[in-house]
């Protein structure tokens, strides 16, 4: 089962570099701009050291029962990227096993990473702004006007490090339309903090339009791992 696991991945695999690939041809960038982070949810820790043998180095849960018990089944050195909806609560948890947090959209969860951080990691906690594109927080994400207090924070935090922003599509929205407001919600980031170029976005059935507007990483799951079976 393991042989024909990762002979399965090596062709997803394959075929999602691919498309990166083919996207930041038809954008005029190098292939070498976009990373791909494997989204591992509901998945093994057996399938991730199946793609870390085959060349992946960056991979994102969202759960932190499931990334903490994951991340310390998993014998390969990874890259972990947090990518869910986060609770204060959870601060402790995560950052014990995550390089980098995506999914940051308020102070009072980035105060709690930074007092975390500082007790419990060696070196900082990369941090991503999470911002919402259509201005609704309820499904996660920092609205406009908040983002500037936020990123000022973070970025003088002692124990965190901005990276960027990151962002998921809103239901119902074109992806172009998504991922053009995006890109202009992370320049307007790096006018105040340059090295802040970080831009997560796009995921399986939209990475090719979040490349062509930018993203510096795409999120990918279904195409990589398959359909998401909880009973795997």
């Amino acid at each position: 089962m393991t042989d024909a696991r990762r002979a399965e991945l090596a062709e997803n695999l394959t075929e999602v570099r691919e498309r990166i690939g083919r996207a930041c041809v038809a954008a005029g960038r190098d292939p070498g701009s976009v990373s791909l982070v494997a989204i591992t949810k509901t998945y093994p820790a057996g399938d991730v050291d199946l793609l870390a043998s085959l060349g992946v180095t960056d991979v994102g849960e969202n759960k932190d029962q499931e990334a903490a018990a994951k991340a310390a089944a998993v014998t390969a050195s990874l890259r972990w990227h947090f990518v869910g909806q986060l609770q204060r609560n959870k601060a402790k948890s995560v950052v014990t096993y995550a390089d980098v947090v995506e999914s940051v959209d308020s102070l009072r969860l980035a105060t709690a990473l930074e007092s975390a951080a500082g007790r419990l990691r060696e070196r900082p906690l990369d941090v991503l702004i999470q911002v919402s594109i259509d201005g609704d927080p309820a499904r996660g994400g920092a609205v406009a006007t908040d983002i500037p207090a936020l990123a000022s924070y973070v970025a003088a935090a002692g124990h965190l490090r901005l990276g960027g922003v990151m962002a998921v599509a809103p239901q119902g929205w074109e992806p172009e339309r998504a991922f053009d407001a995006l890109a202009g919600m992370a320049s307007r980031l790096r006018a105040d903090h340059p090295d802040a170029t970080v831009v997560s976005a796009g995921m399986s059935n939209d990475l090719e339009a979040a490349v062509a507007h930018g993203a510096t990483h795409v999120r990918i799951g279904t195409s990589l791992l398959g359909m998401r079976n909880t009973l795997r």
